[in-house]
């Protein structure tokens, strides 16, 4: 009876959708974002179930992430995990007179640095240059042109109405939104454009009556996430590309040929919608390996026995 009654007056989860309410609301984070941060902080208080939210200390919080990383988990995930530990006590700390954010000065756990996976100019031509054959298969390719023509994250390319379209066909460009409700347009290639006009020519075979969704499933409605990833997954098999591509292989393409043919790291970070640059420059590294390869096979003073 007495861990009912501690249950029922339990004030986590009320303080938890408030804070998501607001992330939603003042912040206008996406709601898969949003949902990410709901999942993370569920975990937290999983691993604390009989300690008071506004008693949890900085050792706590240490300890936490140590058995997280016990389980299993990177420093990269965990660090995300962190990051929205931190942004719910600093919420709670402004806006429910909170004492203190525990998680301030605690540190994920270092994981070993992966650059982004890009395909190699001849492999995204192979993936791109299969044949389309029904409807479903000329909006598959509509989707991936657009991908590597433009940067696109999934969520913004996902999230495009017919609009979109008029748009892309008479300035050749796209204006999507992204992290942050940011805004930003992007220019669209003479390819992404005749593969865009194919889909069209065949949108309506498969759409619902008064869907707005540019790219739609086989049951006439928006496409999902999902069926965008297992798509791309079916599609580079059928290339002979390989299967472990997904739609941010495609945008980190886009930035790697970008960068290797023009070499001006600031309009690729526009294009991009990077907020910092520094997250752009990765894409310097990936570039250099590149250009180190070159070196290797060609330099007769580089090359080791």
């Amino acid at each position: 009876m007495g861990k009912e009654s501690a249950s029922a007056v339990d004030p986590r989860p009320a303080l938890l959708a408030d804070f998501i309410r607001n992330l939603e609301q003042e912040r206008r984070l996406s709601p898969h974002t949003a949902s990410n941060y709901r999942r993370d902080i569920e975990a937290l208080f999983e691993l604390m179930p009989g300690t008071p939210i506004e008693s949890v200390l900085p050792p706590a919080i240490r300890r936490a992430v140590s058995q997280l990383h016990a389980r299993g988990l990177s420093g990269k995930t965990l660090a995300r995990m962190l990051s929205a530990w931190r942004g719910f006590y600093g919420w709670l700390v402004r806006h429910r007179r909170f004492p203190l954010n525990p998680c301030t000065g605690v540190r994920a756990p270092k994981s070993p640095k992966q650059l982004p996976s890009a395909l190699s100019p001849e492999a995204a031509m192979q993936l791109l240059e299969i044949a389309a054959d029904g409807a479903l298969e000329t909006r598959d390719r509509a989707i991936f042109e657009l991908f590597y023509s433009s940067g696109l994250r999934l969520a913004e390319l996902v999230s495009l109405d017919v609009s979109a379209a008029r748009q892309m066909t008479s300035e050749e460009e796209v204006t999507v939104t992204g992290k942050g409700g940011k805004t930003r347009r992007v220019p669209v290639g003479a390819k992404a454009l005749a593969a865009l006009a194919g889909w069209l020519k065949l949108r309506a075979l498969v759409a619902k009556p008064g869907e707005h969704a540019l790219f739609v499933s086989s049951r006439g409605t928006r496409i999902s996430h999902r069926m965008v990833q297992l798509r791309l997954k079916r599609w580079a098999t059928k290339s002979g590309v390989g299967s472990e591509v997904h739609p941010h292989v495609l945008r980190h393409s886009f930035a790697t040929h970008l960068l290797q043919s023009a070499g001006d790291l600031r309009a690729v970070q526009e294009m991009l919608g990077h907020a910092s640059i520094a997250t752009t420059q990765i894409y310097t590294h990936l570039d250099f390996q590149h250009l180190s390869k070159i070196y290797d096979a060609a330099h007769p003073r580089a090359k080791r026995k």
